[in-house]
């Protein structure tokens, strides 16, 4: 026979302040784990949202990122005309040849600058990023020093907003319009022309990479294939997808160093949840005592105390997850150790998030309430009542 759980209930509203306390110990445990999982989530939720499916990036043989990566402009006019490759209304492929580097912007965060990604392209780069549209000012200009910024740059750094100017490469270069690039890491990205880009450090011949998009989804991996067997080129080609899905291993460190602080806290909260039932147990031997003279068994005694501890620890990992979702959405940032850059995304606080936070709560509540409901349940009947 079960012990009902409105027993269980109505001890833990007795006891409030105890159960305020490690309800709150658990919440901050659960709070840390959660924040950090947002995190993560969210910055591979701004990666993956970058890739187009159809999208084909073309990259020197052995290359990491665009920013190690050097493609020649006849290697491009090779490239562009490989069958599979979607046309333009005008006729011409819908091909583009960039350039990407990093340079250093001014930030209030930092006043040592922080790394940010300047992608050089023509006309097709921008027509061929569907989801990249003009929200403030207007494009640059062809054969002008002049450069446009993602939304999420424009609001985090005041020196990178129209009117401003920007130093970098040979000389300033003026900010002319803001783009709004969704959740993709095209909204840390900074756009200027491609042969400006390129005049200006010493790259004519030379650049980074080509983006293609194929005619279908068919032709896709045909396309990977024709590129890659051209011995001539030497380059790789892979999705889009894949690319920004290989990046997602910055968020590698940030995961595991939030695993590690939460499973030490997770200790501390275990002992204060172990400590909360022993408490529980010494206080209620009288109880223990009826309950087994009433003829509840010891697997019921015991099921009853793990059930108590593991509601208290639902309780605190509620808390704590409640304590995070209004951080849902908040921009932060933090460097890519692919493409040495800040990449700026949102915090994602999603249903799976608060679901691993919770179990990890009632995990915490197993393991703290376990020992003190087994020695609850091992106790005889007389030693109960005479404890009483």
């Amino acid at each position: 026979m079960a012990i009902p759980l409105s027993y269980n209930v109505r001890n833990l509203a007795v006891r409030k302040a105890t159960t305020v306390m490690t309800a709150l110990g658990i919440a901050l445990t659960v709070a840390v784990l959660v924040a950090v999982l947002a995190m993560v989530d969210g910055l591979r939720s701004s990666l993956v949202a970058t890739g187009n499916p159809l999208h084909v990036l073309v990259m020197r043989k052995g290359s990491t990122s665009e920013l190690t990566s050097s493609i020649s402009r006849d290697a491009f006019r090779d490239i562009k005309f490989k069958p599979g490759i979607a046309l333009f209304p005008s006729g011409d492929p819908q091909a583009s040849l960039e350039m990407v580097t990093v340079i250093m912007l001014e930030s209030p965060e930092k006043p040592e600058g922080i790394n940010i990604t300047l992608r050089g392209l023509s006309p097709a780069g921008f027509a061929l990023r569907e989801g990249v549209k003009m929200v403030d000012g207007r494009m640059f200009a062809p054969g002008a020093r002049e450069v446009i910024v993602g939304a999420s740059i424009a609001a985090r750094y005041p020196m990178a907003r129209p009117g401003r100017s920007l130093r970098f490469g040979r000389c300033d270069w003026t900010v002319v319009g803001v783009f709004d690039a969704g959740r993709s890491a095209a909204s840390s990205e900074l756009f200027a022309e491609l042969d400006q880009v390129s005049a200006d450090y010493n790259r004519r011949e030379v650049l980074s990479s080509v983006l293609v998009r194929a005619a279908d989804a068919s032709a896709v991996q045909r396309l990977i294939k024709t590129v890659e067997s051209d011995r001539r080129l030497n380059v790789m080609a892979l999705t889009e997808l894949a690319y920004y899905e290989q990046q997602t291993v910055s968020a590698g460190p940030i995961r595991v160093m939030g695993y590690l602080i939460a499973i030490i806290m997770a200790i501390g909260s275990s002992f204060a949840a172990m400590n909360t039932m022993y408490a529980a147990v010494a206080r209620r031997s009288a109880e223990i005592g009826t309950l087994r003279v009433l003829g509840f068994s010891r697997r019921a005694i015991l099921a009853s105390f793990v059930l108590e501890s593991a509601l208290l620890s639902l309780l605190g990992g509620l808390l704590g997850c409640l304590v995070v979702v209004p951080l849902n959405g908040i921009q932060t940032g933090m460097g890519n150790f692919v493409t040495f850059s800040e990449i700026t995304f949102g915090l994602h606080v999603g249903p799976g998030t608060v679901a691993i936070g919770v179990a990890f709560a009632l995990v915490m509540g197993v393991i703290g309430g376990f020992f003190p409901a087994r020695m609850a349940a091992n106790r005889t009947i007389v030693a109960t009542l005479r404890e009483s």
